[in-house]
Parts: structure tokens; C-alpha cells; sequence
């Protein structure tokens, strides 16, 4: 549990805008479960919220109506942000293989153990190849984390500046990889203030 959800919802907004602009600007339509606890979909319910738009919200049992509502977004140029999950975003992008030029597509995670895992570049180059998109975007999160990291394509990530993120040697946990050489990600979030600031995750990069 999060001791003050006012902290999260801060961090939320100041991370986002700071890489993509206004939430105001933005539809965001996602591709999750709704769930209770999920520090994910809290994060983006937040997000649609703060976004004013009628059409924000979770699309992950209503593909039908995604697919209309994205042709409409991609037709009349309103900027618009489509989140989900790796296996979400690739099931529905089969299903309904929208030609897209305005619209961000984000992937936020793995296949969650849903099916055989993909690399983020396999996702990528079959979501670009779906799309026409020249890049995929991606969120990089955790539960454990009140921060995010944003990617605005090629897999590079970027953080806000209460976020950093080093790479451990896998063989030393206390020494770091040089740059270019990959390693265990650990993050340190400020934002963590009631909890652990200072995450070893089981994440390669």
C-alpha cells in the first residue's frame, strides 16, 4: 500500500509531462485489465482522469470499440496515447491491423507470462510493421516504484530527475558495468519516501 497516493499522482504527472507535454492535450486509451491494486492501472485510470477526455479510459474487454475510436482519433489528428501490455497490444493489433500515423502506441511490459516471451525489439518490429509506425514507445515501471521511466522510441529510456538508473555486474552485485556492457538494473526513486529507495530488480539492461 502507497501512504500517500498525493506523492504517486505527483510523480505520475510531473514524469509524464515532462517528456510528453500537457496530460490535458492527450486521449489516453488503455490496453489493461482493469484491476484494483494494480499500481499500473491506478497509474493510468490517473492519467485519464487528469486528461479531461470523454474517450479516455480502459479499453482491454471492449475491442471493438477501440478499433472504431482509433480510426476516428488517427482521422481527425487528436493526439492520443495507446497503452497496454505487450500481449494486449499485439493481440489486438492482429485483429484489427489499423494503419496509424498520429497515434503513440506505449507498450508498458513483457508478455507477463502469458505466452512465449519476446524481446522488446521482436515486439517493436511487429507492432512497426502492423502499424506503419516508425517507432513503439514504452513505459518502464514496477509496483515496488512510485516513479516511471519513458521511452519515446529505439528502446532508450529516460527518467525523471528524482529516478536514476545504474546497471550491476551480475557476477558482483556491488560493482558496476561500464558503459555499452549490460548488467541488473537498479533504480533509485526519491519518490519512494515511506518506503525503499533503492531497488536491485531482476531486470536486465
Amino acid at each position: 500500500y502507497v501512504t500517500n497516493p498525493i506523492l504517486y499522482e505527483n510523480s505520475i504527472l510531473q514524469g509524464f509531462e515532462k517528456f510528453y507535454g500537457s496530460i490535458r492535450n492527450y486521449n489516453i486509451l488503455a490496453l489493461i485489465p482493469e484491476r484494483k491494486h494494480s499500481s499500473l492501472a491506478f497509474m493510468i485510470n490517473f492519467l485519464s482522469q487528469q486528461s479531461g477526455k470523454s474517450r479516455s479510459g480502459f479499453y482491454y474487454s471492449r475491442p471493438e470499440a477501440l478499433a472504431d475510436i482509433l480510426k476516428g482519433m488517427e482521422s481527425s489528428g487528436e493526439k492520443t496515447i495507446l497503452i497496454g501490455l505487450s500481449h494486449a497490444l499485439l493481440d489486438f493489433f492482429r485483429l484489427f491491423p489499423i494503419p496509424l500515423q498520429k497515434v503513440i502506441v506505449m507498450e508498458t511490459g513483457g508478455m507477463k507470462g502469458s505466452r512465449r516471451e519476446l524481446t522488446r525489439d521482436q515486439l517493436h518490429r511487429e507492432l512497426k510493421e502492423i502499424t506503419g509506425l516508425p517507432c513503439i514507445h514504452s513505459e518502464y515501471g514496477m509496483t515496488e516504484l512510485l516513479s516511471q521511466a519513458w521511452s519515446t522510441g529505439n528502446g532508450m529510456f529516460r527518467c525523471p530527475p528524482w529516478m536514476k538508473i545504474t546497471v550491476r555486474s551480475i557476477t558482483d552485485p556491488l560493482s558496476y558495468v561500464k558503459s555499452g556492457a549490460s548488467g541488473g538494473i537498479n533504480c533509485i526513486d526519491l519518490a519512494n519516501v515511506n518506503s525503499c529507495a533503492f531497488i536491485a530488480t531482476g531486470d536486465a539492461g
